[in-house]
């Protein structure tokens, strides 16, 4: 086990000071550890996604001839392989990134069913896309050793090179707690508020992360049924577009899409897609805690972005930004009423219960009984 700034006197001691990517829980400490240090001890960029951080590290080679680290969850590890295989690649440019992926779903660890098929197959994707890896050893001996025969590697070869983070190789005995924003609402308060305020007759697509263990909770809490909602797990980003897919098929029906910031900022370029349809039946709800909550509250980029005029220049025909309860409850009245596709983006504070459930039944049982749903009530 290693500690935070150990493993930062490391990658210091091989140049290696240059960081951006996509947070991961697997090594939470690590990225408090870099937001904290940023612009100090040295450079951390919070992405958009893990693709965008391919680039970044690209543009940084180019521009100093030193190399950069692009972190990353091993679910996002499939969006790099465009710019590994082509940006990267020996045969074309040439260009050497450090990878420092967390190892979600490792075989015969417990871990949620959105990560174990990437789990079992992330070392065979390696492999055939010819970047050699390392699963970091736990002493810190054997630790700098491994970065140390990366970076060679990386010099030598000027190719990726992938470091494999196992769940507690860094130590996360650090606890700070999340500076939580100044607003009204927690996101459970106003996705109950949301729910209540509809018909119960919407089509609701909820994105990745907690936000689809608080509704699936609600739902058991109010001993109601589960075929109304898509609870998305994994596919970060995606869940506008397929509230878009769902809305064109669906025209008779309200569809609501409930996001978050970090999500939308990872697949935002799917705004002008929804724009450019126009799906009148289409709701498109932000919160915006300005942090990817589900991996352990690390910032997003949301506060220096304005999503309602964001929605607005992508031609949503209605956007709204929202801080409080009861502008909550009169934008909701408001917006059953206008033609879409519409944005409610809702500044809610960080964190959620400590005692929050995961869905009991199986995904398979969930989309099954979703898709009869929406075949019932054409």
């Amino acid at each position: 086990m290693i500690t935070s700034f150990e493993l930062y006197n490391i990658f210091k001691k091989y140049e290696l000071t240059f960081f951006t990517g996509i947070p991961d829980s697997t090594f939470a400490d690590w990225m408090l550890f870099l937001a904290e240090h940023d612009e100090k001890l040295l450079t951390n960029i919070i992405a958009c996604n893990e693709c965008e951080s391919i680039a970044i590290c690209v543009g940084y080679y180019l521009a100093s001839g030193k190399i950069g680290v692009a972190y990353m969850q091993n679910a996002g590890f499939g969006k790099t392989i465009n710019p590994l295989t082509s940006l990267c690649n020996p045969e074309l440019y040439s260009i050497p990134v450090l990878l420092m992926i967390g190892w979600r779903g490792e075989p015969g660890k417990l871990d949620e069913p959105q990560h174990k098929k990437m789990g079992r197959i992330m070392n065979l994707l390696l492999k055939d896309l010819e970047i050699p890896y390392v699963i970091l050893p736990f002493d810190i001996g054997g630790i700098e050793r491994e970065i140390k025969k990366a970076k060679n590697y990386l010099e030598t070869n000027k190719a990726p090179y992938a470091l494999i983070i196992k769940k507690g190789i860094i130590n996360n005995k650090k606890s700070k707690e999340n500076l939580l924003l100044n607003y009204e609402m927690t996101r459970e308060m106003a996705l109950k508020l949301i729910i209540d305020k509809f018909d119960q007759n919407e089509i609701i697509i909820s994105t990745t992360g907690k936000t689809s263990r608080e509704l699936y909770e609600y739902r058991d809490n109010h001993n109601e049924v589960h075929r109304k909602d898509f609870y998305m797990v994994g596919s970060m980003g995606c869940a506008a577009s397929i509230g878009l897919g769902i809305a064109l098929q669906k025209k008779g029906r309200r569809v609501i899409v409930i996001d978050g910031d970090g999500a939308l900022i990872m697949q935002m370029g799917a705004l002008a897609t929804i724009g450019h349809k126009s799906p009148p039946n289409l709701i498109h709800i932000v919160f915006d805690n300005e942090s990817h909550d589900s991996t352990g509250g690390q910032p997003t980029v949301s506060k220096s972005l304005n999503f309602k005029e964001i929605a607005l220049n992508c031609n949503y025909k209605y956007s709204a930004l929202i801080k409080s309860k009861s502008q909550l409850i009169s934008e909701l009245n408001k917006v059953k009423k206008v033609d879409g596709p519409s944005m409610l983006v809702i500044k809610v504070k960080q964190g959620s219960r400590k005692d929050l459930g995961r869905p009991k039944t199986s995904f398979i049982k969930l989309k099954n009984s979703f898709i009869r749903y929406l075949e019932d009530n054409d």
